[in-house]
């Protein structure tokens, strides 16, 4: 999508540097023209020049690195300044040199039918920049600074208005150099002497006639451009604007409780994959906790339905009865009041020790040390129960607060202790770079036909002791926070959960 965009929005900008550059190379092509011929032309005066005798290239010579210099069209639309148009040649007493005037009557026709050609206006000067040949001018243009540069021996381009253009059509102002002439001198050079000048001076092509001339190769590159968007269309489309719509039509139907997140196109961008991956997860998350809900609801009604219906009828004979009731009867339902009472109230206490725990988040820079942890346990229930701690000094430190871990202990030890057993053992090992906390009693264990069921809010097989079944269901609750779990190990004799703790980053 940013590529897209990038290239929408580059592509107006993209199209005037176009323009701008390509009437920069028809103007470089017409500087490139007027040097080939005036090359030529210089190497024909050259050659014919009186009394001198130029002498052939030794081969040897060109072969010699070097030898083949081209000379490269430099002139800049953007940076080259446009002079004045080009002034009429000045009146000068000088008369033109006998011997360029010997070599303008045998070159002047070749000047004429390269001109007829090519529309280039030539003109030949002899060393004094007098004009010998061209136009139909006498006088001199020696103060021209491109005649001035070709008599000191170098070859020069300037760009200058013509003084001669009228506008055809209207959208001729978008053309930089619809009003201007390229002008090119280069020296006559004879035995290493400059012998005189020739000057060649032509407007260049227009840019609307260039693109006219160049339509078939535009045409090409203006259907590439859109046979490009096209197929950046379609793999949009394919990539990400249809899987959106198929995934909004999903969400749609799973809102409605109706289907479920479909697997993501395989021709779907990355990005989207991962979306409708994170997006399956989520979903099955949120049915998951909708179940959870749902059982949940269903567990406090049902915990709560009991004590509640047992407070109601007490009250309702006491209302009715009360008077007719011996002293002794009157306190025996009012205890259950009050028992009642007591429970609904560790109900709802379990209930927001649950609720905190479901909402808790993992906690940054957490680093615990596991010994520590079991030690002050130990202290703390060795009377009723003998501790034992088998925890290697290598472990890592764990990345669960000392607070939850000592809260999971403590519902285990004392879940042990109800049911009778009088020894636990501690031992710990490191698995696949997690800590892996082993708490096995030897109590009763747990009945077979308990076990799955033994992490269920409300589950207890200790009801009329006052037990909620809320203990295991918080500690899980609290792991589960901290990226940890714990499980019910089968074991002979006694009950053994196992602690898959993770370790710190800071170990």
């Amino acid at each position: 999508m940013l590529s897209v965009l990038l290239f929408a929005a580059v592509l107006p900008g993209a199209s005037a540097i176009f323009l701008r550059v390509y009437e920069n190379t028809l103007v470089r092509q017409t500087e490139a023209e007027l040097i080939a011929q005036t090359a030529a032309l210089a190497a024909a005066a050259e050659v014919m020049w009186p009394g001198e005798r130029i002498a052939p290239v030794d081969p040897a010579e060109r072969r010699a690195p070097g030898y083949f210099q081209p000379e490269p069209a430099m002139i800049d639309l953007r940076s080259d300044p446009v002079l004045e148009p080009r002034p009429p040649a000045r009146t000068t007493a000088r008369s033109a040199d006998p011997d360029m005037v010997a070599v303008a009557e045998t070159l002047g026709p070749m000047m004429d039918r390269t001109s007829q050609t090519t529309l280039a206006s030539i003109v030949l000067l002899d060393r004094q920049g007098v004009v010998v040949r061209g136009l139909g001018e006498a006088g001199s243009w020696r103060d021209l600074p491109e005649v001035g540069a070709a008599l000191g021996g170098r070859a020069e381009t300037v760009l200058r208005r013509d003084a001669g253009y009228t506008p055809r059509y209207s959208m001729e102002w978008l053309s930089r150099a619809s009003g201007l002439r390229i002008h090119h001198t280069r020296p006559v050079v004879v035995n290493g002497r400059v012998e005189g000048v020739i000057l060649a001076s032509r407007s260049p092509r227009a840019l609307f006639k260039g693109i006219y001339q160049d339509r078939g190769k535009i045409l090409f590159g203006v259907i590439g451009v859109l046979g490009l968007l096209s197929v950046l269309a379609v793999l949009v489309s394919r990539g990400i604007a249809r899987p959106i719509e198929v995934l909004r039509r999903a969400a749609r139907d799973v809102t409605h409780g109706e289907g479920a997140v479909p697997p993501p196109p395989a021709t779907a961008a990355v990005e989207i994959r991962e979306l409708y991956e994170d997006f399956g997860r989520m979903a099955e998350a949120v049915e998951r906790r909708s179940r959870y809900l749902r059982d949940f609801a269903a567990a406090v009604s049902h915990e709560f339905k009991t004590p509640l219906a047992g407070i109601q009828g007490a009250v309702e004979l006491l209302q009715d009865h009360a008077d007719e009731m011996r002293p002794d009867q009157r306190r025996r339902f009012l205890d259950n009041i009050a028992a009642d009472s007591r429970r609904l109230s560790v109900l709802v206490a379990r209930l927001l020790d649950l609720a905190r725990a479901d909402m808790a988040r993992p906690e940054t820079g957490v680093a615990v040390d596991l010994r520590d942890v079991a030690v002050r346990i130990a202290d703390a229930w060795n009377g009723p129960m003998q501790i034992d701690i088998d925890l290697p000094a290598s472990l890592p430190l764990i990345a669960v607060p000392a607070a939850s871990l000592e809260m999971v202990l403590s519902v285990l030890l004392d879940n042990s202790r109800q049911l009778g057993a009088t020894r636990i053992a501690l031992t710990g090992r490191v698995e696949n770079q997690r800590v892996c906390l082993t708490v096995t009693d030897n109590g009763p264990g747990v009945a077979p036909r308990d076990i799955q069921r033994i992490f269920e809010p409300f589950f207890t097989t200790r009801r009329k002791e006052g037990g909620t079944g809320m203990g295991l269901s918080i500690a899980q609750a609290l792991l589960r926070a901290n990226r940890a779990e714990m499980a019910l190990v089968r074991s002979q004799g006694g009950a053994t959960f196992t602690l898959d703790l993770p370790a710190s980053s800071s170990s």
